[in-house]
């Protein structure tokens, strides 16, 4: 028996032994020894994964003890901070295949650019480790495959971090929709209005000193280096993102299914839209509107990134209607209403931040896969709508989608499934 498998069996003995773990609650009221807590390596700390991070220290049974950015500066500055809020300092680590060999680290933190999410997953899991990954769970639909393989093979926790999946105000809303109080559930529409900014690229020029330009790049396509891709312009180019609709809409299309009780991928995509409002170096539209067909419903996401007025009052959010009643769903609230319009019953929570990290780190103790809000299925069926509407964009085409295979039955679609990794990250084949 491995020295991992060892530690993940004390702490699912410790677990056991009556820790005193209170489950699916925003804290843990254990008192963790320093013997029994969980180790977590964070891979990329700049922006939202500093906040995630974060999320991880403030839970007591649980102990960052690797940070793991290409940027010295950031990783340094991080660790600096990490040991003035704990008292001890993490390791620090460029190269991410450093933690995967590690035995001391029990799981990962990915909250890199996406065209790292789906590898990081799956090297993670092959290593043996347990995944929180940041949405979306990968660049293609291929890469998110292969990501449930892995922690299918391995038997690795992944959760996605999609957090108002651990909302309180979603799981109620959800209940309420299961009553069958809105009769059957036929329609769900999810949108995003935004006024972004423009993306306009400076010339290249040679990467500095502060950054491992080689693995940031990672499997995408060699290119040479620019500030504003590397900055945050790339979730808005094919090779590095997966556009707003990835971005934000993963989000929005992510409730409203879990609403109206899709579990799974839908039979048809098709999509309109376009770049009708920037001029600039962005190559997803500013504007779309995607058709996911279900055998008995429809799931339609607007997405408007131009646009000062909001919809129903709210920038971002979901309407769900029935036969009896509507419900509308936002990223701190929910209100139904019946037939005639008429308020019925409404809740709001926190975003649900905490509350996911705390979800994750009992399934890491408990071994227990469907205790997870959002298991890595689950994110990957809401990633891969995201992955196919850009691709029924891209291609102009109604798509109809084979969910065993997971492929289209269009040549060109399929094209788009995955892509070639560069030399040396290759995407690894799951038997």
């Amino acid at each position: 028996m491995s020295q991992h498998t060892s530690r993940r069996s004390f702490l699912r003995q410790s677990a056991a032994a009556g820790v005193g773990l209170t489950f699916a609650s925003s804290t843990s009221s254990r008192a963790a020894s320093a013997n029994d807590k969980i180790s977590v390596a964070c891979i990329g700390v700049r922006g939202r994964g500093n906040s995630v991070m974060r999320s991880f220290i403030a839970e007591s049974d649980c102990e960052v003890t690797h940070i793991c950015d290409v940027r010295k500066s950031v990783r340094d500055q991080r660790g600096a901070e990490v040991k003035e809020q704990t008292g001890k300092m993490p390791q620090l680590v460029n190269d991410y295949r450093d933690l995967l060999q590690d035995e001391s680290i029990d799981a990962i933190m990915v909250a890199t650019p996406d065209h790292w999410h789906a590898l990081l997953t799956i090297e993670g899991c092959l290593a043996g480790k347990d995944v929180y990954v940041e949405k979306p769970a990968s660049h293609n639909i291929l890469e998110g495959k292969t990501a449930v393989a892995a922690a299918r093979q391995k038997d690795c926790m992944v959760q996605m971090g999609t957090q108002i999946r651990s909302a309180p105000f979603l799981a109620e809303a959800v209940e309420y929709a299961r009553s069958g109080a809105m009769g059957k559930i036929i329609f769900g529409r999810a949108w995003e209005t935004a006024r972004n900014g423009a993306v306009h690229l400076p010339a290249d020029s040679e990467p500095p000193s502060d950054i491992d330009y080689h693995i940031w790049q990672g499997p995408a396509p060699e290119r040479p280096y620019n500030a504003s891709i590397v900055g945050s312009a790339w979730r808005w180019l094919f090779d590095y993102g997966t556009g707003d609709l990835g971005n934000d809409g993963v989000h929005r299309i992510d409730y409203c299914r879990a609403v109206m009780g899709l579990d799974d991928m839908p039979e048809t995509i098709s999509c309109t839209g376009g770049m009708f409002f920037f001029e600039d170096d962005q190559q997803f539209p500013d504007t779309m509107i995607v058709n996911y067909r279900y055998p008995e419903a429809v799931l339609q996401y607007e997405m408007r990134l131009w646009s000062r007025p909001q919809l129903d009052g709210f920038g971002e959010g979901a309407n769900i209607y029935g036969e009896d009643g509507w419900m509308q769903v936002t990223n701190r609230s929910w209100q139904a209403f019946d037939a005639d319009g008429k308020l019925v019953k409404e809740g709001s929570s926190d975003i649900g931040q905490q509350a996911h990290i705390r979800n994750f780190l009992d399934a890491v103790r408990s071994r227990d896969r469907d205790s997870l809000n959002q298991e890595i299925y689950s994110g990957h069926v809401s990633t891969a709508m995201c992955h196919a509407g850009n691709i029924a964009w891209r291609t102009g085409k109604t798509l109809h989608f084979d969910a065993t295979t997971e492929t289209f039955d269009d040549p060109d679609a399929n094209k788009l499934v995955g892509r070639e990794h560069r030399e040396g990250f290759e995407l690894p084949e799951i038997a």
